[in-house]
């Protein structure tokens, strides 16, 4: 038994060393005749691991990259440009022609692809003549994997498909769908169908999640305590749960364009959340708690990954000793700084995302590549910062999906701005807020709604690496930069200068789509793709 579970661990490592592999390479393995496959695959163990090695994997890319770090950097949020040393200068200028970001799309690229490779082989498995597993643990299974793929390929799609709502847009080429565990090279496909598949994959995994305990008993963020029972069918915030299938279906949809079925998935998951209260607003006393605040607002949180290593990304990028060429970080030295960006980006002084611990005042040191001299205040971005204090494990979360997205999707697909307005509302009460009340003088384009929207989305996902896609979705020319420009003008009304500050960017509308990788690329030439 001992050396059947050691082989079992060395073929679950085979697997997640394959991940770092890209696409190609991993189609080339053959897994020793099916040995490692059947072993791996021979009882409900080995699903658990294969899948767990999945969410493992997803750390490399959500725990940093397609977080808080490159896809935020692409929203502008932090003041990148104005540092011509800064690392991630190239990438705030959507230079996708620059050596380090190809390294980081190749990266990116083949992750994914590795990934999707190792959950079509659990799934080839998973319905073989000779599977092993019990139906129990098969409609779970089975429904996390395709929800997986389709999550994995969604965001692909995201990034190297065009902006949907260009005319022709269904029909441009653009990524592979990697749906079966074929080793041949999988041509590109239009945008639409790999839309099309992404929400039949959804679909199936609903209907295989329906059963799913978060939808009777909650998150089950705690281990049982019944000797009876273990623990697989718990902590469903970090597992792909119904409801994180469901809120990605209205993205896919919204994403499609069809913002009526987007509404209808959206209103029915706000009327079932009320009802049963699986994702309450996070309480402000818990927000605001001294010791051990909730910056995550964890309990809003649908879908997350758990990763023990954020607080190396938040010393890395976010604390004030972290150096100035990383260091992601609101423009300006306070919150009052017509020069900053705080100001621009939260309008209402009780806003609970800006007065909790969420952001604070510093003061750099040498070790950061300030001198004493010139030190001056810089405001610190929080939200990953980890307090001892937590037990819980949403000490390590990273939220992926959170429950003011669907509020938000209900508000942009309402009929009507009143009926946009109760769920707008309703999410800005709950960060201590006041209502929004619709002018149509105020409304001269039409823009009024949307903008709204955009400013609470871009609030609410901050160091999560959902506003690139937002602003990608509806085809933003301009949008909050990273950095304030001032301009000086000088009155003779007055006899004295008079100072405007502009805290907007334009972005082209090319810079939303990433190129394919060149490994990528090239492999198609060579093999005469």
């Amino acid at each position: 038994m001992k050396l059947y579970t050691t082989i079992k661990t060395l073929a679950v490592g085979c697997l997640v060393a394959i991940s770092t592999m890209s696409c190609s390479k991993w189609l080339e393995v053959k897994m020793e005749d099916g040995i490692l496959s059947n072993v791996l695959f021979a009882d409900n163990e080995g699903y658990k691991i294969a899948l767990n090695g999945i969410y493992t994997t997803m750390n490399e890319g959500y725990g940093q990259s397609q977080t808080m770090v490159h896809l935020d950097i692409l929203a502008q949020y932090y003041d990148v440009k104005s540092n011509k040393d800064h690392a991630y200068k190239t990438i705030a200028e959507y230079n996708y022609n620059d050596a380090n970001f190809e390294s980081v799309n190749s990266a990116l690229w083949t992750r994914q692809y590795s990934m999707i490779a190792n959950i079509n082989a659990m799934l080839f498995e998973i319905d073989s003549e000779n599977s092993a597993i019990s139906p129990r643990y098969y409609n779970t299974i089975k429904g996390e994997a395709l929800a997986l793929r389709a999550f994995l390929h969604f965001d692909l799609l995201r990034l190297y498909g065009p902006i949907m709502s260009e005319e022709g847009a269904t029909d441009i080429i653009t990524i592979p769908y990697q749906d079966t565990d074929s080793k041949e090279i999988q041509p590109l496909l239009p945008a639409g169908q790999i839309l099309d598949k992404v929400i039949a994959d959804l679909n199936a995994a609903a209907n295989l999640l329906k059963d799913d305990p978060i939808t009777t008993e909650g998150v089950l963020d705690s281990d049982t305590d019944n000797p009876n029972e273990n623990n697989d069918f718990r902590y469903r915030q970090y597992r792909m749960n119904y409801y994180a299938v469901q809120t990605l279906l209205a993205r896919a949809y919204l994403w499609k364009g069809d913002k009526t079925t987007a509404g209808q998935i959206a209103r029915k998951l706000i009327e079932e959340n009320r009802e049963k209260q699986i994702f309450p607003w996070t309480a402000k006393a818990d927000i605001q708690n001294t010791e051990n605040p909730d910056l995550i607002f964890s309990s809003e949180v649908i879908f997350g990954i758990y990763n023990q290593q954020r607080i190396n990304s938040y010393r890395t990028f976010f604390r004030k000793t972290a150096s100035l060429n990383n260091a992601l970080r609101f423009k300006g030295e306070n919150f009052t700084d017509p020069t900053g960006k705080m100001p621009y980006f939260y309008t209402d002084d009780n806003d609970i995302r800006k007065v909790s611990s969420m952001w604070s005042i510093e003061v750099p040191d040498e070790t950061s590549g300030t001198t004493a001299q010139d030190a001056k205040e810089v405001i610190c971005f929080n939200k990953y910062l980890d307090f001892e204090a937590n037990a819980k494990p949403s000490r390590y979360m990273i939220p992926l999906i959170r429950i003011s997205e669907v509020y938000l999707i209900a508000a942009e697909c309402a009929e009507s701005v009143d009926e946009a307005l109760l769920y707008l509302n309703e999410l800005r009460n709950n960060r201590s807020c006041i209502d929004l009340a619709y002018n149509p003088d105020e409304d001269v384009n039409g823009t009024w709604l949307q903008e709204k929207i955009t400013a609470e989305f871009a609030r609410e996902v901050i160091g999560e690496g959902q506003l690139f896609f937002y602003y990608k979705r509806i085809g933003a020319v301009k949008i909050l930069g990273g950095t304030v420009t001032e301009n000086k003008k000088y009155d003779y009304s007055i006899y004295d200068y008079v100072y405007t500050y502009d805290p907007w960017q334009t972005i082209s509308l090319g810079n939303y789509v990433w190129p394919l990788p060149q490994s990528e690329t090239n492999l198609r030439v060579s093999s005469g793709e």
